[in-house]
């Protein structure tokens, strides 16, 4: 059966293994039926990492629909346009080739008996694996399927016979033997004896028309939540499996994390590590900072490995991008790495980049338009992103920012698959305490998704409130084991003094005293203006009291392209490490920062002043001087200044940590304590502010729950969710104008990969890019930025409003 009744010359593949799936590589293209199956085979990759997890187990057909999905999704391109497309120079088809591959699904669906579950559900799949079936008001994203085909289509010359200038012209998408020939090999891998049609059988085009309205129709309707689910983790398990396949990346199965991780530290556990490690299920732990938390959560998830199916990943979440890279440098040098590796591979889910390689691995070679200039070009870049695409998705344990996991709620086929590989996985969400109200609320709707996944999550915080606490119970069905760290877990470390005046001034004499006594001194303020500023007073000094010590003074904040902030960090671990028994007591040096040195960062200081701000960030700020209480001076002085201006923090949460300490120091207490800070979080959330703060969570986490992850429109294009989620996170990468030419040169040379471009990214707020002239480039798919920049000190502020933190 041809798919039209008209012939015309007869074209140039004379048989199956002349058809192809891909434009690259040039000198081999790649058969379509080799793709077919090396797709297929991902698929049992992805089934054995993730089986019947959660909602999984409700749908036993979940995986067979999957397989059949991934060998029929490219079926399409059997078409004459489509093949004349991805050779070299060739102009662009401008139909959908997984629109043709519907005909097959049909043929197939009658010939192997399916159900009519399983053939929607496979057509489903294969229609919806690049473009969403119905556009969205609004959306900017690429065209729906149900814009292109219409009552206005002309099936016929789509998908049938195309007319040319003369009938001799003509061209005739599948030839008979094409079509007789890819039906037997298909059959044969389904194990199923080839269709029979009828003389006056319904061509391919009506096939595909009618399936595809079939489709249009039932996904326009709200499908039940529970429905809807389960149908954008099968998109995300066969988009998983084309990225696997395009970009012949095989999924990782050595878990770095080893069972008995415990046993493989140097010192005798802490009681709260042994009862993490003992644990079930979800878990909050309390502990200071410095009582080796992060070894807890390992060891929590180094128990539940053994008691979940198939090949359960890990995920470390912390709030901020940019201290993403401490982790992934920790973990890679402290767990066991791959036989024949030297250090254990983590992956890192980086936040503009990532979303950039999800997006370009799914444009497909159906372009619609005028031939690219430089096609090779333009097939390179995509083979790298598919390649970029799949490491993002291959390493068994990663790091990653919550916005990058809630992307995953967004569903369609740019995050489908984000949100299937938080199926059977295990979340250690560190520092959760740092969040805004609408972002805790927003993840406490994703920890009850992570549950109906069959994925567990621990929570692990030195500073976390009693309301805290109580919300996590209250957002799951399962029960949350918590654990405190016992009383005298860690020594009294601070001597704590208020001080009513800002770090200007008499302070800052008190500041360069300190560092003329060989003290290293940690300063942390609020704004990157006030750090800047501040660096610029004292930095001097400090090389003054250390002659030729290049890092005598160092400068810490979010601001830096992500390649300078990495190398700052590094010589901050280097040069301020947590101190050791016996250590000399003077090491000198300063730092300067904002809030991006209270998290991951095992940094340890002589003295410490910082400006007023909410009371975990206090803490944790805390929690890097004198960390481990070893100093030989006993509890070191750790003053607080309070702050004129409340930014970049709500002023009720300023007031309420202030009142706090004010209070706490009115009862005469100096040194403090972990029963302090316990404290300082009671009175602080019983405020005025905290009850408001409390009333926040809960409504973000309704609402988010509601717009983003009930799943009754999975087919719909969501891309403006893409952009409200964004933007309700509040964060963008930007890329200076003066680096333009050299992103260029890493994402689009020979040798390019977007991921290393990474490096030359500025995390900013979305609020603070007009500032900066931002102008988007549509080529490099990337926001330019004017400004003036410089590695020692970062982007410099356009304004004294100030609201970066």
């Amino acid at each position: 059966m041809a798919a039209g009744s008209v012939t015309g010359p007869v074209p140039r593949r004379g048989s199956l293994d002349d058809i192809r799936a891909k434009s690259t590589p040039a000198e081999d293209r790649e058969r379509l039926t080799t793709h077919s199956r090396t797709v297929h085979a991902a698929v049992a990759q992805i089934e054995d990492r993730i089986q019947s997890a959660g909602i999984l187990a409700t749908e036993p057909a979940f995986w067979s629909r999957v397989r059949r999905a991934a060998l029929l999704h490219d079926a399409g391109k059997i078409a004459e346009g489509f093949q004349r497309q991805v050779e070299p120079g060739g102009l662009p088809w401008g139909e959908r080739h997984e629109v043709l591959s519907l005909a097959y699904v049909d043929l197939l669906a009658g010939a192997g008996a399916w159900s009519d579950e399983d053939r929607v559900m496979v057509a489903t799949l294969v229609a919806t694996h690049h473009r969403p079936l119905h556009a969205a008001t609004g959306s900017g994203g690429k065209p729906a399927l149900a814009l292109q085909y219409n009552p206005k289509t002309a099936w016929e010359e789509a998908f049938g016979t195309t007319p040319g200038a003369t009938p001799d012209q003509a061209v005739v998408q599948v030839p008979r033997f094409l079509h007789r020939e890819l039906l037997g090999w298909l059959s044969g891998f389904l194990t199923i004896d080839p269709p029979k049609t009828a003389l006056r059988a319904p061509t391919l085009a009506q096939r595909s028309r009618e399936l595809l309205e079939m489709l249009l129709d039932l996904w326009r309707h709200p499908a039940k939540p529970h429905q809807g689910l389960l149908a954008v983790l099968a998109q995300g398990a066969l988009t998983l499996a084309d990225h696997s396949g395009s970009a012949h990346e095989s999924l990782q199965t050595h878990m770095p994390l080893l069972p008995g991780y415990l046993a493989r530290l140097p010192y005798e556990p802490y009681p709260h590590q042994l009862r993490a490690a003992g644990t079930g299920g979800h878990l909050v732990l309390a502990a200071p900072t410095g009582s080796g938390k992060t070894e807890a959560g390992l060891a929590w998830a180094a128990g539940q490995l053994r008691t979940m199916p198939g090949l359960p990943r890990v995920v470390w979440t912390l709030p901020y991008r940019a201290s993403l890279n401490a982790i992934r440098r920790r973990l890679a040098g402290d767990l066991v790495p791959a036989p024949g590796e030297k250090r254990a591979d983590i992956g890192l889910l980086h936040g503009t980049v990532a979303q950039t390689l999800l997006t370009e691995a799914l444009d497909d070679d159906c372009a619609v338009g005028t031939p690219q200039a430089e096609p090779t070009a333009s097939q390179a870049r995509k083979a790298r992103a598919q390649a970029g695409a799949m490491r993002l998705f291959t390493q068994r344990l990663r790091v990653a920012t919550p916005h990058q996991l809630l992307s995953g709620a967004i569903a369609g086929p740019s995050y489908s698959s984000v949100l299937l590989e938080q199926a059977n996985s295990l979340f250690i969400l560190d520092e959760l305490h740092a969040y805004e109200p609408d972002t805790f609320g927003r993840l406490l709707a994703a920890m009850r998704l992570w549950e109906q996944l069959g994925s567990r999550f621990a929570v692990l915080s030195a500073t976390l409130a009693g309301v805290m606490t109580r919300l996590i119970q209250d957002s799951v069905e399962h029960p949350v084991t918590v654990h405190r760290a016992p009383h005298g877990t860690s020594p009294v470390r601070h001597r704590l003094v208020l001080d009513e005046t800002p770090v200007t001034a008499a302070s800052i004499e008190r500041l360069r005293s300190w560092l003329r006594e060989g003290h290293s001194v940690l300063v942390v303020v609020n704004t990157v203006a006030g750090a800047q500023s501040l660096f610029e007073q004292l930095a001097d000094d400090a090389r003054a009291a250390l002659p030729g010590d290049p890092y005598a003074a160092l400068l810490l904040h979010s601001r830096f392209k992500n390649g300078d902030r990495d190398a700052i960090e590094k010589v901050l671990l280097k040069r301020h490490p947590e101190r050791r028994p016996g250590e000399n007591p003077q090491r000198g040096g300063l730092v300067i920062a904002t809030q991006t040195v209270e998290v991951s960062l095992q940094l340890d200081f002589d003295r410490g002043a910082v400006e007023s701000a909410p009371i975990e960030a206090v803490a944790q700020r805390a929690g890097r001087v004198n960390r481990r209480g070893l100093h030989p001076d006993g509890p070191v002085e750790f003053r607080v200044h309070r702050t004129e201006r409340h930014l970049p923090y709500e002023a009720g949460a300023v007031d309420a940590a202030w009142s706090a300490l004010t209070t706490l120091t009115a009862q005469g207490a100096t040194d403090l304590s972990e029963q302090d800070i316990d404290q300082l979080l009671d009175h602080a959330y019983a405020t005025e502010w905290g009850k408001r703060w409390e009333e926040e969570a809960r409504r973000h986490r309704a609402e988010f729950t509601t717009h983003f992850l009930t799943f009754t429109d999975p087919f719909h294009d969501r891309s403006e969710f893409a952009r409200e989620l964004s933007e309700k996170f509040d964060s963008v990468e930007v890329l200076h104008r003066d680096d333009t030419d050299e992103y260029r040169k890493l994402t689009r040379g020979k040798n390019g990969d977007p991921l290393l471009a990474a490096r030359l990214l500025i995390p900013l707020r979305y609020r603070q890019l007009a500032m900066y002239q931002p102008e988007f480039d549509r080529h490099l798919q990337m926001r330019l930025i004017d400004g003036e920049y410089d590695s020692t000190l970062g982007l410099r502020p356009r304004s004294e409003r100030e609201t970066i933190l």
